[in-house]
């Protein structure tokens, strides 16, 4: 979060990562800013091609390095330079907004709206409002945050939600939603947009178990029954799919600590 001393108080900004597309919203925030309009400058501007070229885990990577917010900004629905791309870039957005919610950080942190090149009032009402909802949400990794989780939790969390969409099932589900929902399979069914999001929650949870398993046994040994405590799951649900990373070649026994197998992950130190 930025300061800026004012007087004898201090006013805490929200430090906010904006991937604007270079058609649309980036030559918005242009005129904005040649018509000598206000909005917040705790912005940082990252400039696209394409609003569908920021990749789920690129829309992540923002909160590791201190953002407290992330913005994707496109051009308006069928005025994409690309056809698709803002449909793409929408589709991501949703579906990462479900990796977050189901880890407990509010999806109210990464936001999607359209800006076409004219708009200049509108880039600078958009990056106003957002910077004051992201504000009300708290610095991450804060008591006086939403989530209320520790600055190490809160990365810790969001390395989980990155290795989730950085997934191949999670990739697939993504990629096929827009046909999932609007068209009908060799049985003339169509899946509903409720069935969906069941289908979603269902492997987001899976994933987001496996991929926190990984980075636990990355850090070094540690037993099932260890990893149940600090993820707050059953033990044997933990034990469940480390199992399956193990018969994957994810992860390899270490030792035995007492009565309990500990696992580490043959990309860590530990294994080799």
């Amino acid at each position: 979060m930025a300061q800026q001393e004012m007087g004898d108080t201090k006013q805490v900004e929200p430090a906010i990562v904006g991937f604007l597309c270079n058609w649309c919203s980036y030559a918005g925030a242009d005129l904005a800013g040649t018509s000598r309009l206000s909005y917040p400058t705790n912005l940082r501007v990252i400039r696209v091609m394409c609003s569908g070229r920021v990749d789920p885990g690129l829309m992540l990577e923002p909160f590791l390095r201190g953002a407290d917010g992330v913005m994707v900004l496109g051009c308006h629905p069928a005025d994409c330079h690309y056809l698709t791309g803002n449909y793409q870039a929408e589709q991501r957005v949703l579906c990462v907004r479900t990796v977050l919610e189901h880890l407990g950080i509010d999806s109210g942190r990464l936001y999607l709206d359209w800006v076409s090149a004219s708009e200049g009032a509108r880039f600078a009402e958009l990056v106003m409002e957002f910077a004051h909802q992201v504000k009300r949400l708290g610095p991450i990794g804060g008591r006086e945050s939403r989530e209320g989780l520790s600055r190490g939790e809160f990365m810790r969390r969001v390395q989980v939600a990155q290795r989730v969409t950085e997934g191949e099932k999670f990739r697939w589900l993504v990629g096929r939603r827009k046909a999932l929902l609007e068209e009908e399979n060799v049985y003339k069914e169509q899946l509903s947009s409720r069935r969906f999001r069941d289908l979603m929650s269902f492997v987001v949870a899976e994933e987001c178990l496996r991929a926190a398993i990984e980075l636990l046994t990355e850090e070094g040994p540690i037993s099932c029954k260890d990893m149940a405590e600090i993820l707050g799951v059953p033990a044997g649900k933990v034990l469940e799919h480390t199992a399956y990373l193990k018969k994957a070649g994810f992860l390899e026994l270490h030792d035995v600590a007492g009565s309990s197998p500990r696992y580490v992950s043959r990309l860590s130190k530990g294994a080799r």
